[in-house]
């Protein structure tokens, strides 16, 4: 058994660990641009804009590479309810959660994503919960609760709504992620991806654009260079890579892989916004990262 695992880990593609690494690191860089962009820009009409033209980049990508782009008429329906909780939801509440946390904290509150998926599979797929998976999806909330009630009661209800969003959009995402396990669409990977990506940023520029008023005046430089790394890195070349990973490697090695986007999301904040970097982050991000590991090993 020791000989085949071996030969398993030695046939491992390389290629597939490099689109990994470089998906897990885009994602993770973005936490701290996105908090960035905030003090030009508000959180909606940034994440909704970039995300629509990300849409219409991926399509391109898609189309490139011959795959069908058209949604079969049965699909509409299931296709919309997944991509305004998992791209929708994630989007508009992460991006609301970042008015009241640091990028770190948003970070490593988003680690929590397999936690609701294993939580809402169980009712959903009826995957029922091994006393492993649910002590350690537990260590993962403890590690949550270590970095929300770090600096006190006081602190902690301050940043309360930013709290309640980004939970709320791991939620969404983990809803989202179950219901499409439980209704499969039936498409191409890019082509899925820019359906999903559009549909459900297209609401979120929508109020934005209503309700917040943005005015490209605003924009810095460096906030021009923050809404192209958004657009062109999160939503395109970061999701080019993560399919590029799922087609050679198993999904559980790039679920674990995944990882890695919180601890390069608090690295970047502490190296690009100076964000504390001490005992509590540390031991949040270990704790939680550990629960979820071996939650998704188990």
């Amino acid at each position: 058994m020791s000989i085949n695992r071996q030969a398993g880990r030695a046939r491992m593609p390389p290629l597939g660990l490099v689109f990994l690494a470089i998906a897990s690191v885009g994602w993770g860089l973005n936490f701290p641009i996105m908090k960035h962009l905030l003090t030009e820009w508000p959180p909606l009409s940034s994440r909704g804009l970039c995300g629509i033209v990300g849409a219409v980049a991926l399509a391109l990508v898609a189309y490139v590479r011959r795959q069908k782009l058209s949604v079969p008429r049965s699909m509409w329906l299931r296709l919309l309810l997944v991509s305004t909780l998992a791209i929708g939801g994630w989007a508009a509440f992460m991006g609301l959660a970042l008015l009241w946390l640091s990028a770190s904290e948003a970070a490593v509150l988003g680690i929590s994503i397999p936690v609701w998926v294993a939580f809402l599979a169980w009712p959903i797929l009826g995957e029922r919960l091994s006393p492993l998976r649910a002590v350690s999806l537990l260590v993962a909330l403890v590690g949550i609760t270590v970095l929300i009630g770090g600096n006190g009661l006081d602190a902690s209800v301050e940043k309360l709504p930013g709290i309640l969003c980004a939970l709320a959009g791991a939620v969404c995402v983990g809803l989202g992620t179950v219901l499409t396990k439980h209704f499969p669409l039936a498409m191409p990977p890019l082509s899925l991806a820019a359906w999903q990506v559009g549909l459900g940023c297209f609401p979120i520029a929508v109020v934005g654009l209503v309700v917040e008023h943005p005015q490209l005046a605003a924009l810095s430089p460096v906030g021009w260079a923050s809404m192209v790394y958004m657009t062109l890195i999160q939503f395109c070349l970061c999701y080019v890579c993560w399919f590029a990973a799922l087609e050679r490697l198993p999904a559980a090695t790039a679920s674990i892989g995944t990882l890695l986007v919180p601890v390069v999301g608090v690295l970047a904040a502490a190296l690009m916004l100076h964000e504390p970097l001490g005992l509590r982050e540390i031991a949040a991000l270990v704790i939680t990262l550990g629960g979820v590991g071996v939650a998704l090993r188990s």
